[in-house]
C-alpha cells in the first residue's frame, strides 16, 4: 500500500512530465482535441450498452430496455462513480437478482464477466489510439485499424477491473501498429473522466450476459420439462 500511495502521489507530475515535450513541439493546441476523445468515448459506449445489451437481453428473455436499465441502474451508476468493475460487483449482483437472474447463474457470470468482460475498456483503447495516431500526424493503413480492434479486444480482457488499469494496456495496443508510447501522456491526464463511461459499460455488458444465459437456462429446463412430460 505504501508504493501504492507513492505511486498515486507521484502519478500527476509524471502525466505533466510526459505531456510538455508534447506541447512544447506540437503547441497547446493539441490538447483541444481532447474534448472529442470524450465525447467520442462517451457516445460509443452509451451507444453500444442501448443498441448491444438492451436489444440481445431483449432479444433473449423479453426484458424491454427501460426495465433493464431501471433495474440495473445501481450498478451502473456505482461502476461510473467508482470506474471499477471489481468493486461494483454486489451491485452487480444486486441489480441480476432484480432481474430474476438465480443465485446459481449470478455467481458465476458476473465475477467472471468483472474479469474478462470489458468491452468499454475495448472501445475506449481503440479511440485513444486513433486520436494518438492522428495528433502525430501518422496514416493508419486498414490492416493496422484491423490490428488496433484486435489488440484492444484481448488486451482489454487482461486488464484489471481497477482505475487507471486501460492506461497499463494500452502500450500493448500502441506497440502492435508502431505507435508512439509517447501519446499515452496526452490522455493520460483525462483518464479518470473517460475510464468512467467505459466500466459503466463493461458493468452493464455483465448483467446483460446474466440475463440472458439466466433466459436460455430457463429455456432449456423448459424443454426438459416438455419432454419428461410426453
Amino acid at each position: 500500500y505504501a508504493i501504492t500511495g507513492v505511486i498515486m502521489k507521484f502519478t500527476p507530475v509524471a502525466v505533466f512530465a510526459l505531456i510538455t515535450p508534447i506541447v512544447a513541439e506540437n503547441g497547446a493546441e493539441v490538447l483541444l482535441p481532447l474534448v472529442s476523445v470524450v465525447l467520442a468515448v462517451y457516445g460509443t459506449c452509451i451507444l453500444h450498452a442501448i443498441i448491444v445489451y438492451s436489444s440481445s437481453v431483449k432479444l433473449f428473455s423479453g426484458v424491454g430496455p427501460k426495465e433493464f436499465f431501471q433495474k440495473a441502474a445501481e450498478a451502473i451508476v456505482f461502476a461510473f462513480t467508482s470506474a471499477s468493475s471489481s468493486a461494483t460487483l454486489p451491485y452487480s449482483m444486486k441489480s441480476a437478482e432484480q432481474l430474476g437472474v438465480t443465485e446459481e447463474v449470478r455467481s458465476f457470470v458476473l465475477p467472471l464477466g468483472s474479469t474478462i468482460n470489458m468491452d468499454g475498456t475495448a472501445i475506449y483503447q481503440g479511440i485513444c489510439a486513433l486520436f494518438i495516431a492522428n495528433v502525430y500526424g501518422i496514416h493508419l493503413s486498414l490492416v493496422q485499424q484491423i490490428t488496433i480492434v484486435l489488440t484492444c479486444t484481448f488486451a482489454s480482457i487482461g486488464a484489471a477491473g481497477i482505475p487507471g488499469s486501460a492506461m497499463v494496456m494500452l502500450s500493448m495496443v500502441l506497440q502492435s501498429v508502431g505507435l508512439p508510447l509517447e501519446g499515452i501522456g496526452l490522455v493520460a491526464g483525462i483518464d479518470r473522466i473517460t475510464d468512467m463511461a467505459p466500466t459503466a459499460t463493461n458493468i452493464t455488458g455483465d448483467i446483460a450476459c446474466s440475463v440472458v444465459i439466466q433466459a436460455t437456462e430457463n429455456k432449456k429446463q423448459k424443454e426438459r420439462s416438455d419432454g419428461e412430460c410426453l
